[in-house]
């Protein structure tokens, strides 16, 4: 195995390895003794259901987040630099996208150090292909403001760019706040925009439905504690 920081693809839920995983993560991941990490303890359990007889206690994880500072980050990578291939675990999905791995990878590349996307669900990419929505052309924006005039008007804006640059627009937010959200797309954006929610995606109750947000008057599942994203496009 090449040494190398290999960015390691997390399922989305609780699903089957197997099922969307290819064999050769699992060959990576078992030669690999230092992981940088979104949660230790999400990492821990991700390893073992990889393979239940992995020693956790021989391995070595740095914690990644909000709080960490560059110097921090760039410590982490003595052990790439001394030849030990190290990897990179978020919370969910694939690593360095919309995920603090992301500052990671830009320090790896900056030491000319070799990096290495494992094939994994990005919710993300999974979403556009099941929405019917430009995928040539797409942005994702993350959490949209909480305050309701902004967020109506950042709501606007995006639909401006649906409709001047043909471009799909994407974001998220807090499973709690779901419901809020699109009572607010409803709200704020025109009857013939249309509207993908993507919820559960790979996960038992999967569920990637477009409709416009006329269609969707009335017609809203409890979305209340489910991942969700939320797709716009003319």
């Amino acid at each position: 195995m090449e040494t190398a920081l290999y960015l390691i693809p997390v399922t989305l839920g609780d699903t089957a390895i197997e099922s969307v995983l290819p064999s050769y993560n699992k060959e990576v991941i078992l030669n690999i003794r230092h992981f940088i990490v979104e949660d230790i303890r999400s990492a821990r359990r991700f390893l073992k259901k990889i393979e239940r007889e992995i020693d956790i206690d021989t391995l070595q994880f740095y914690p990644l987040n909000k709080h960490t500072s560059p110097e921090d980050i760039s410590g982490y990578l003595k052990p790439l630099l001394n030849g030990e291939s190290m990897g990179v675990i978020s919370e969910a999905g694939c690593p360095a996208v919309a995920d603090p791995g992301a500052d990671v990878v830009a320090i790896a590349q900056r030491k000319n150090l070799k990096v290495v996307p494992l094939v994994g669900p990005s919710s993300i990419i999974l979403s556009v292909m099941g929405s019917g929505f430009n995928g040539q052309s797409f942005a994702f924006h993350g959490y949209l403001p909480i305050e309701p005039a902004e967020r109506a008007k950042r709501l606007k804006v995006l639909e401006q760019r649906i409709y001047g640059e043909s471009q799909t627009q994407l974001f998220i937010e807090t499973p709690y706040r779901n419901n809020k959200m699109v009572d607010d797309i409803l709200l704020n954006c025109r009857p013939q925009t249309k509207l993908c929610i993507a919820a559960n995606i790979t996960c038992e109750g999967e569920y990637i439905k477009t409709r416009t947000v006329k269609e969707w008057q009335g017609k809203v599942p409890d979305l209340a504690k489910i991942p969700c994203i939320f797709l716009l496009y003319q």
